[in-house]
C-alpha cells in the first residue's frame, strides 16, 4: 500500500523541476499539463496537473525514521536553495519532533519530520495551530 497525492498546479514544468530536486527522481510520466512521480522512498504516487483551482492544503509531509534523516533532508534543501526553515525538538501536533521545511512553487508547505515522542492529547497545545500559518514558513 502507498499513498497517492494529486495537486493542481499553475505551471507543470516549473513544479516538476522543484519536485525533481526534492525527490531526487525523474517523473515517470510528463506532458505539458500532467506529471507523475512513482516514488519508492517515500512510497508515494505523486501527480500534478494544470488547470482548475490550485490546491490549498495545510501542508504535505514526509515522515522519516531518525533525526539524522531530517538533518540529511535539511542539508539537501539547503544545498538546493530550497530550505525555508528547520525546527529541532519542537512540540507540535501532540508530539515532540524535528523538522525541515520547504515550499513548492504554488505555496504548498512541505515538512520532513521525525517524531521523537508522542505527547498526551491533554496538553494545552492546539493541534491545528502548530502546523498552520506562520509556523510553516
Amino acid at each position: 500500500m502507498r499513498a497517492h497525492i494529486s495537486l493542481n498546479v499553475r505551471n507543470v514544468p516549473k513544479s516538476v523541476e522543484f519536485y525533481r530536486k526534492v525527490f531526487g527522481a525523474e517523473p515517470q510520466k510528463q506532458t505539458a499539463t500532467y506529471a507523475k512521480f512513482d516514488l519508492q522512498n517515500p512510497s508515494l504516487n505523486f501527480a500534478m496537473q494544470s488547470g482548475g483551482e490550485v490546491s490549498r492544503v495545510s501542508h504535505l509531509g514526509i515522515e522519516v525514521d531518525s533525526p539524522e534523516e531530517v538533518q540529511a533532508w535539511e542539508q539537501k534543501f539547503h544545498d538546493l536553495g530550497l530550505l525555508q526553515h528547520s525546527e529541532k525538538d519542537v512540540s507540535c501536533c501532540f508530539a515532540r519532533q524535528d523538522k525541515a521545511w520547504t515550499v513548492d512553487p504554488d505555496g504548498n508547505h512541505i515538512e520532513v519530520f521525525y517524531v521523537a515522542e508522542q505527547l498526551p492529547v491533554e496538553a494545552k497545545e492546539e493541534a491545528t495551530s502548530c502546523c498552520a500559518g506562520s509556523s510553516c514558513g
